[in-house]
């Protein structure tokens, strides 16, 4: 009963595979009443908003996940029904019980098979959907890699969002609410996310002294860089490069 959350953009797309029960979905701005036996697509960084009906809510299966044709989602570039019914209602329950049971696992096979069987679910989704490529997004999508592009050549500087918004020819105000849009974070917590990774990276495959991976991050002191370590991590840099490399 505690199923609902309004207005939030996520980062990853999610499916869910209804069971039985009632429930309500909006999905940018339409909305959806789901009925046992359909497949519902919520694409990342599009505004959702969810919850029960009754006293009887969704009993189903549920993924998230991300899949990505370059830089972007691929449901950024292709346009698809959001809910749909399944025609093979028991081929679509024995995936997803084999995906739960795969979760449950912790072996490097596991993560592979799961990945085999989320590409399987996507590709009897869009076996009954028709397909339209979204040309209309074209232009946001030569923006966005270029953003992407700009904030990884520049993490060893101080970013800050007035540079963002200049070198994407756009107003800051507007550069933010855009990037939010698009990114499903604000800027300043995507350039957090993409120094992260990169200083994790760094210190699980370079000799790099600490130092060094902070100033390659943007950070004029190390003991800052630290601090944003283990607030990103839980780990302090040292410990992070013992426990990984």
């Amino acid at each position: 009963m505690e199923w609902r959350d309004l207005d939030y953009t996520p980062e990853f797309n999610k499916l869910y595979y209804i069971c039985e029960g009632e429930g309500w979905l909006k999905i940018g701005d339409e909305e959806f009443y789901p009925k046992p036996g359909q497949l519902c697509l919520l694409p990342a960084y599009t505004q959702q908003s969810y919850s029960y009906i009754n006293e009887r809510p969704f009993l189903k299966y549920w993924c998230h996940f991300t899949a990505t044709i370059g830089p972007f989602d691929l449901f950024q570039w292709i346009g698809v029904p959001f809910c749909i019914d399944i025609q093979d209602k028991e081929e679509m329950t024995r995936l997803f019980k084999q995906l739960a049971a795969l979760y449950d696992n912790n072996s490097v096979i596991s993560r592979i098979r799961e990945k085999a069987i989320i590409l399987e679910i996507i590709s009897l989704y869009l076996e009954q959907v028709p397909l339209r490529i979204l040309q209309h997004r074209s232009e946001d999508m030569k923006r966005i890699t270029f953003i992407q592009e700009y904030i990884e050549s520049h993490l060893s500087t101080g970013l800050k969002i007035e540079d963002m918004a200049k070198a994407s020819h756009l107003h800051p105000n507007y550069f933010i609410a855009y990037f939010k849009k698009h990114f499903g974070v604000s800027p300043l917590k995507y350039v957090s996310r993409k120094r992260a990774d990169k200083a994790k990276i760094l210190l699980t495959t370079t000799a790099l002294s600490v130092k060094e991976i902070a100033d390659q991050t943007g950070f004029v002191e190390t003991n800052h860089f630290a601090k944003f370590f283990r607030k990103e991590t839980g780990h302090s840099p040292s410990e992070f490069r013992s426990i990984f490399s």
